[in-house]
C-alpha cells in the first residue's frame, strides 16, 4: 500500500512473529502523528488509534507502514511491532542528533514567502537532503502580492535554472487561484509541505484540509499535547471529490514543524557537488577526479563561476557547507 492509498477491510501481515502473544491479531496501518514515544495509526478502513513502540524508543515517523497489534489491557490502543521498509526518509541531523520530518514521501513543496525573507541557506539545505533522499521538489513562492516579490524572484532565478519548479502565488489574497495552481501537482501523492515559520504553511493546510484539525486536535489533547503551532509532523487528507478517480490513491498533505537551523551532517562533503545541481554539472571538466572546487587548478566548477554560469552565492554555500560538513568529521 502506497503512503497516500487507504485501503478497504483489514490488511494484516500473512506471517506472524515469534514475539507477539498468542492468539494476537497482526495488522498494518500508516503512521499520521508522533507525540514522543507515542505515534497514532490510522488502519485501512481510517479508524485512528495511539499506538506504542515495543521498546523504549519509537523508530516510527509520520509517513511509516507499520505492523501493530492491539493491547491486551486496552483494546483502543496498539503495540507497534515493526516498521515496514521506507522508499525514502527526510531528516535533519546536528551534531547531537538528527529530527525527521516524514518517510515515503512522493514529493516535498518547498513552502517558502517574500515576507518573512526566506534565507536562501536553509532553502539550499533542504533542497541538498531532498536530492540525497531522491524526492522531487516544487518550491512555492507565496505572499508574490507585497512589495518585495521582484528581489524574491530574483533570488530564485538559480533555482530556476537548475530545473526546479517555481511556483508563485498570494494564498490569502487569492485562497482559491492558490488552490487551482497547488493541487493539480499534489494529485495521488503524500506531499510534504516544508519550510520556516511565518511563510503560510498552516494557511495552505486549512485551505486544502479544513475540516481535519478537530480529529487532530483530539488526539493531541488525549496526549496532552494540543498546541496551536505545529511542533511535529502530521498527515491530512486532502478533501477533493476527485480523488475517488485518481488509480493511484487519495491525495494527503504532511505538514511539518517550521525550522531555523536544517544540519546535514549525514551528508559527506564530498557528496556535495553532485546533490548541488548547478555545481554537479560542471565537475566533469575538473582536472582532478578528487577536485573539492574551492583551490585546486583546473576545476572546471570555478571555471564557470567566472564565466558566470554559476553564481557567486551559490558557490559561497557550497565552499562554507562543504568545510562545516569536513571539519564535523576530522
Amino acid at each position: 500500500m502506497r503512503p497516500h492509498q487507504r485501503a478497504s477491510g483489514k490488511s494484516a501481515p500473512a506471517g506472524k512473529r515469534a514475539d507477539v502473544p498468542q492468539g494476537v491479531e497482526l495488522e498494518s496501518g500508516l503512521v499520521v502523528s508522533t507525540h514522543g514515544r507515542h505515534c497514532v495509526v490510522e488502519t485501512p478502513e481510517g479508524r485512528r488509534l495511539i499506538c506504542h513502540p515495543r521498546g523504549k524508543k519509537s523508530e516510527a515517523v509520520v509517513g511509516d507502514h507499520v505492523t501493530w497489534h492491539l493491547t491486551q489491557a486496552q483494546a483502543d490502543e496498539g503495540v507497534i511491532v515493526q516498521v515496514e521498509p521506507r522508499k525514502n526518509l527526510l531528516y535533519r541531523q546536528d551534531e547531537w542528533r538528527s529530527k525527521s520530518f516524514a518517510a515515503n514521501i512522493d514529493l516535498l513543496l518547498m513552502w517558502i514567502a517574500v515576507e518573512p525573507v526566506f534565507s536562501e541557506a536553509q532553502l539550499t539545505r533542504a533542497l541538498i537532503s531532498a536530492e540525497s533522499a531522491e524526492i522531487p521538489v516544487c518550491i512555492v513562492l507565496n505572499k508574490v502580492d507585497l512589495p518585495g516579490a521582484d528581489q524574491a524572484r530574483q533570488r530564485l532565478l538559480p533555482y530556476r535554472s537548475m530545473g526546479y519548479e517555481v511556483v508563485e502565488l498570494s494564498l490569502k489574497g487569492d485562497g482559491e487561484h492558490a488552490k487551482a495552481l497547488i493541487l493539480p501537482r499534489l494529485k495521488g501523492r503524500a506531499t510534504l509541505v516544508l519550510g520556516p515559520s511565518g511563510a503560510g504553511k498552516s494557511t495552505l493546510i486549512n485551505t486544502l484540509a479544513p475540516h481535519a484539525r478537530a480529529e487532530v486536535g483530539e488526539i493531541s489533547q488525549a496526549l496532552n499535547s494540543g498546541r496551536h503551532t505545529t511542533t511535529h509532523s502530521q498527515w491530512y487528507w486532502v478533501e477533493d471529490p476527485d480523488d475517488t478517480h485518481q488509480p493511484d490513491g487519495r491525495t494527503a498533505v504532511i505538514d511539518s514543524p517550521g525550522f531555523q537551523e536544517f544540519g546535514l551532517h549525514h551528508i559527506a562533503p564530498t557528496d556535495l557537488a553532485r546533490l548541488m545541481p548547478d555545481i554537479g554539472a560542471h565537475t566533469a571538466e575538473c582536472r582532478f577526479y578528487n577536485c573539492t572546487h574551492r583551490q585546486e587548478p583546473g576545476c572546471g566548477v570555478q571555471a564557470a563561476v567566472q564565466r558566470g554560469e554559476i553564481s557567486a552565492n551559490r558557490i559561497s554555500l557550497y565552499t562554507a557547507l562543504f568545510d562545516e560538513l569536513s571539519q564535523t568529521r576530522w
